[in-house]
């Protein structure tokens, strides 16, 4: 099992370079599946979820090949409509591969996908969307998918859910027919994989809104196509700036993708300068929260996009610590994702778990080391940068969970001048 030891309480500097988009990449890797000719995907992330995809591509009859620092040449095949279970079950975004298996193969075989121990994570919106469209579920242990034929229909999916719309997309690219998604999730995630499919011949128009139009195609051609930032890594890179009081450039943060990152940031008392495609995060931030009108307590609360995303609701949580003031964070989407502060409640933070989705959080709390476990990618780079706010020294475990999403991160929280070793127990 990795470790990290962090020796907190330095200030940090330099500059940091976004990785590309993991929720991108994920879509976008299945997706080569929807063609027989090879795909050239461009800056993709060098973390252990895209790792596992690509294996399980591999397992599956794919060749894969790396040709330089996030650029890699996949030459698809299936010679099976099994995913790997054992696999499977490492990777929430398994689950992606039976949008794009399903209209090559007509069957798919899945086990229940892995992924983040957050909540609930519902699956049923997938499994109503590949029904409209024709296929036939069942579920029994295991998911077996299958469809004769698959014809487009007009389709108002439940919820916005990012991945149940990246698969209804997958699958009515090929299908017979137009097909409508309402409610459709908006993402720039999502915007990646319809641009990447058009790139492929597909017909997809409405893309960055909620309601998709695609018309099937035949068939689906090679491409070379290249993923966009990750605005999850960048938001992680203001708040780690923020709580350690520190100035960060980050480039390739695409700042059209942060406005409402922007705007909640703001009520924690935290801005920062754009230059073209760069932001910098100076080290003299107010870090004062500030109320809303009549002196109420602010609130931060996710939201679909273009709403503020859930994956950075923990790292607004540990940012509020080091902010002067009061703020309730409100993660409506997943009832398990806040039971972390009571790790940071041992480091020193004075936050209250109104319920499995509320937490209030009164600052500046001074943080000290502690022996942290990550629970999931995203509290565990909130984990990060406690331990890199804090005194004294942290050993955080299991941080397979955070690699899972951070690209070489001790590496580069190291050129920022981080206090960071990793180890193998």
């Amino acid at each position: 099992m990795m470790k990290y030891t962090i020796e907190g309480g330095h200030p940090l500097k330099g500059t940091v370079v976004a990785s590309g988009n993991k929720n991108s990449a994920l879509p976008c890797i299945a997706a080569v599946l929807l063609t027989d000719e090879p795909v050239l995907l461009k800056n993709i992330p060098e973390i252990a979820d895209v790792k596992v995809l690509f294996t399980i591509l591999e397992k599956m009859g794919s060749t894969v090949t790396h040709k330089g620092p996030g650029e890699y040449l996949i030459k698809p095949n299936l010679n099976t409509h099994e995913v790997p279970f054992d696999l499977a079950a490492k990777l929430r975004a398994s689950i992606l591969l039976i949008g794009s298996i399903l209209p090559r193969m007509g069957k798919v075989v899945l086990s229940p996908p892995g992924g983040d121990v957050i909540g609930r994570r519902r699956l049923d919106t997938h499994f109503l969307a590949f029904e409209s469209l024709g296929a036939h579920v069942e579920v029994d242990g295991v998911f077996t998918i299958t469809a004769n034929k698959l014809v487009g229909t007009e389709m108002f999916l439940d919820e916005a859910s990012v991945t149940a719309t990246e698969n209804a997309i997958m699958s009515a690219a090929l299908s017979e027919g137009t097909t409508v998604i309402a409610n459709a999730a908006s993402e720039p995630h999502i915007q990646d994989l319809c641009h990447m499919i058009n790139a492929m011949g597909g017909k997809i128009t409405g893309i960055g809104s909620n309601m998709l139009t695609i018309a099937g195609v035949k068939k689906l051609h090679g491409c070379e196509f290249e993923i966009g930032s990750d605005f999850m890594e960048v938001g992680s890179f203001i708040g780690l700036a923020a709580a350690c009081k520190s100035e960060i450039q980050i480039d390739r943060a695409d700042p059209s993708h942060l406005h409402m990152c922007k705007i909640a940031f703001a009520k924690l008392g935290i801005s920062w300068e754009t230059s073209g495609n760069s932001i910098l995060v100076r080290a003299n931030q107010s870090m004062r929260i500030k109320s809303d009108w009549g002196e109420a307590i602010p609130v931060i609360d996710d939201a679909p996009w273009p709403g503020f995303p859930a994956d950075l609701t923990s790292i607004m949580v540990v940012t509020a610590t080091q902010c002067e003031g009061t703020i309730i964070i409100h993660e409506k989407m997943y009832e398990s994702r806040l039971f972390f502060t009571d790790k940071l409640n041992s480091m020193g933070a004075r936050i209250i778990l109104c319920d499995p989705h509320r937490a209030v959080i009164s600052g500046v709390s001074r943080l000290h080391g502690a022996e942290l476990s990550s629970p999931d990618v995203r509290a565990g780079m909130a984990m990060v940068i406690a331990a890199l706010a804090a005194t004294g020294e942290s050993v955080i475990s299991n941080v397979y969970q955070i690699e899972r999403g951070y690209q070489n991160l001790a590496e580069r929280l190291t050129t920022l001048g981080a206090k960071i070793k990793r180890f193998e127990e």
